[in-house]
């Protein structure tokens, strides 16, 4: 089973989605198949008989295009010198290219190539064009073709609105200004010169109606194939009065006069010219909601230093390959991930894990891609390029994330699939009616048929679930905390009980010594010095906290003589001629040592959450070395928080009952689950399940990723293994737990905005049409104008993305 992503054009509003999914989820082996509006993408899941031409055929077929995942990069090229080379350099690259496309300018000695970078590398392209004799080189300034398309269809929509305004601004002045006493020219004035009044208005109207073309192309093509959408609204009214007006037209220069006061030519040119201004409001709203995204590619150099040949090279960094080695001076970011093979460095990974403080780097020691490097420069061999990079991979999470659909949306998708054809039937009984029932002349329906068919746009109602998650998930991704998908999100608002795994997530699991407590006949540096002595043979977390703690303090340790492990106990070491014990309670009584004057301490240390360690000379105790895994920083605030948001947070340990308590107790959780071995983890969080509850699974380990797939949410902490992040709902980058609380707030964030959303966008249609079909006149109200119901269709759609916007300015809340 795969996972592809196609562009798809031609999209107008969440009919043309409905369209579109319900053509693509026909095809013989297509799983799952989903449009997202707002980005304008259809993801599918397929299995490996599915072809692109398979899914362009069938999309077509519906009326759009769809557009293969291409990558568009510009080369220049060296060593041509006729169109014969031209030639050569260009079917050499197609046939590499596949699905993609190559263009080669002799003039400018460029060439554009489409490909798809899942198939291909910058490299291969390059290789193909010198085997073909001659020298490509990437211009390393080519710019991003998803930007390039957006900002030139923003800019395309912004040329169409102010020519249209051109237009026709003289033309509703002319219209309407004779009416409130406005000075018309004589010559076109309808009481003396109707003609002149009707033609000067169809020569304004004929370039907003051309300027427009794309509402009737589209429009109608959708509507004849038997999937109207909105365009098909708009074709349909504006169509509808220019033609009446034109009929019109003909009656005045056939001497009917009066004809020149019904004209409409006004209502087609300001509808089309307002919603072409909603349009370029709505491009512009939803390049903003992909701002999460350009900031994280932002983070990524666009070249990097290589030693090709032993030279230094600078080259794309989608040319670096992996094992090239990279050169970084100070100051400058790197381009991917590696392990530095020469230097010593500090660099600055705030980007990534949140933390502030610069770390140290060392020869052997891994980096990360777009992270900073401060001062020194270092050379590291690249592991991970491409699309495998941390950063890259945060990257495909996100845009995953902001292409999927919430459970919401099915809702929104389903009436928006049938609500076009609805519109189009009210529209026409409404303008059957009043001209049959409310005996009102044909002028007078017509424009009850207009006004209902140009108010009625889904638009709004497509783009209000989208646009939230699209931000939503930006906002999370920009604060540490991924989502991985809109179902996530929307899920996480839900969840009543959250169980967190205490190793590694509320402690920080890596056990530290806490307390040493001496008898009289010996201090704490000889006690240190000799428990560490004797743990250096021992692989057990406790033994390796103790000799950290004495090597950081900067002891000289002795040689062992003999070692002996005791399974479940401790261990018995023979140094200096000296017999020393060194476990736990069982291994002092198992030995007939009595505890006596440290009982208390010992007991005391236990309540705390801490494990002591016992030390015996020759068969005598001489002191106390306490080892516990301590609480992560903001553990406590974090769970605090959480249960001020109304939730039940519990813990799951392997721990035995007491120590799991103590940690408990430090945290402020009352519940805890103690004792539970790693492969029950996931029946647990079951049982909690049967309880009737949503839960959330927070971990970091192997051993955490069952409950994290069992649980409702599972999420992970960043720095965690990579089966448990694979595993989560939510992964959080930071590996802080006061983001836990934080993705439950934009979770409820975003969900109270798309119910938001979806409330105007319903509302704007269940008010609207009735006063469209005339409501309010039928009880001696007024008309809704076409001209007004045009407004009005265009400002739902800016009013809901101006909404989903808003989480823009999401912070998490601060305990008070």
């Amino acid at each position: 089973m795969k996972q592809e992503t196609f562009s798809i054009e031609g999209m107008t509003c969440a009919s043309c989605a409905q369209t579109v999914e319900k053509a693509v989820a026909t095809v013989t082996g297509v799983e799952e198949a989903s449009v997202n509006l707002a980005t304008e993408r259809l993801n599918i899941k397929t299995d490996d008989s599915v072809t692109f031409s398979t899914i362009e055929k069938v999309v077509a077929d519906a009326g759009y295009k769809a557009l293969p995942p291409l990558k568009t990069k510009t080369f220049s090229i060296e060593g041509m010198t006729c169109a014969s080379c031209a030639q050569t350099v260009e079917n050499a690259t197609k046939k590499i290219v596949g699905e993609g496309n190559a263009t080669v300018n002799l003039a400018t000695e460029k060439m554009s190539v489409q490909y798809n970078p899942e198939v291909i590398s910058v490299s291969d392209i390059t290789e193909a064009v010198a085997d073909s004799g001659y020298q490509a080189k990437e211009e390393l300034d080519s710019a991003d073709i998803d930007r390039e398309k957006k900002e030139k269809h923003i800019k395309e929509m912004w040329r169409r609105f102010w020519l249209s305004a051109v237009f026709t601004i003289p033309l509703f002045y002319i219209s309407m200004g004779h009416m409130i006493g406005l000075p018309v020219p004589s010559i076109i004035d309808p009481m003396h010169h109707a003609q002149n009044f009707a033609l000067i208005q169809l020569v304004l109207t004929i370039p907003v109606m051309i300027l427009g073309k794309k509402f009737f192309t589209g429009g109608y093509k959708a509507l004849f194939k038997g999937h109207p959408n909105m365009d098909s609204l708009v074709a349909l009214g504006t169509s509808a009065a220019f033609i009446y007006s034109i009929y019109g037209t003909i009656q005045v220069i056939n001497g009917e006069a009066n004809f020149a006061m019904g004209l409409y030519y006004e209502s087609a040119a300001v509808i089309l010219t307002l919603i072409t201004l909603g349009k370029y409001f709505e491009a512009v709203s939803k390049g903003k909601t992909s701002d999460a995204i350009k900031k994280l590619m932002g983070l990524a150099p666009k070249t990097a230093r290589v030693i090709r040949d032993g030279k230094e090279v600078e080259i794309s960094v989608d040319a670096v390959e992996a094992d090239d080695i990279i050169v970084v001076r100070p100051g400058e970011k790197l381009p991917v991930d590696g392990i530095i093979t020469e230097g010593l460095t500090s660099i600055d990974e705030a980007m990534l894990t949140g933390e502030s403080i610069p770390v140290e780097k060392k020869v052997g020691d891994n980096v990360i891609g777009a992270s900073i490097n401060q001062n020194g420069t270092i050379q590291y061999r690249a592991t991970k390029v491409g699309k495998d990079t941390v950063l890259s991979q945060i990257i495909t999470l996100v845009e995953n994330a902001q292409g999927s659909k919430a459970p919401i949306a099915k809702m929104a998708d389903k009436i928006s699939g049938i609500f076009v054809p609805i519109v189009i039937v009210l529209a026409l009984l409404s303008g059957l009616a009043w001209f049959f029932l409310g005996q009102e002349s044909w002028i007078f329906a017509l424009t009850i048929t207009i006004s209902v068919l140009v108010i009625a746009c889904p638009c709004a109602l497509g783009l209000a679930t989208p646009t939230a998650i699209m931000v939503g998930t930006g906002k999370g991704a920009e604060n540490g905390v991924l989502i991985k998908s809109g179902e996530a999100l929307e899920t996480t608002h839900n969840i009543q009980t959250i169980v967190f795994d205490k190793t590694g997530t509320i402690t920080e699991g890596k056990p530290k010594v806490t307390d040493i407590i001496v008898h009289d006949t010996i201090n704490e540096e000889e006690l240190l010095r000799l428990a560490a002595s004797a743990e250096v043979g021992s692989e057990h977390p406790l033994g390796e906290a103790i000799v950290k703690e004495a090597e950081e303090r900067g002891y000289s340790l002795q040689k062992v003589s003999s070692f002996e492990a005791i399974p479940g106990h401790g261990i018995k070491v023979v140094m200096e001629e000296k017999v020393l014990l060194l476990g736990n309670r069982k291994l002092m009584i198992s030995n007939d040592i009595k505890l006596s004057n440290f009982e208390k301490d010992s007991d005391r240390l236990a309540t705390e959450g801490k494990t002591p360690m016992y030390i015996t000379i020759d068969g005598e105790l001489k002191g106390i070395i306490a080892v516990a895994d301590t609480l992560k920083e903001n553990s406590a605030s974090a769970i605090e928080k959480l249960q001020k948001m109304g939730l039940e947070v519990v813990m799951m340990t392997g721990d035995n009952k007491r120590t799991a308590e103590a940690i408990a107790k430090q945290v402020g959780i009352n519940r805890v689950l103690s004792e539970v071995l790693p492969e029950d983890k996931a029946s647990q969080v079951k049982a909690l399940q049967e309880e009737g509850k949503k839960v959330a699974m927070v971990g970091d380990g192997i051993n955490d990723a069952p409950a994290l797939a069992q649980a409702d949410i599972g999420i992970a902490i960043g720095t965690g293994t990579d089966v448990a992040i694979e595993s989560a709902d939510i992964v959080l980058m930071h590996s802080d737990l006061m983001d836990v609380p934080t993705s439950i707030e934009l979770s409820r964030a975003t969900i109270k905005n798309i119910k938001e959303n979806l409330f105007w966008a319903f509302a704007y249609n269940v008010l609207g049409i009735p006063v469209a079909m005339g409501l309010l006149h039928l009880f001696g109200g007024p008309l809704l104008n076409p001209m007004i119901a045009g407004a009005a269709m265009s400002f739902s759609s800016v009013s809901v993305l101006i909404n989903a916007l808003r989480l823009r300015k999401f912070q998490p809340s601060r305990i008070k």
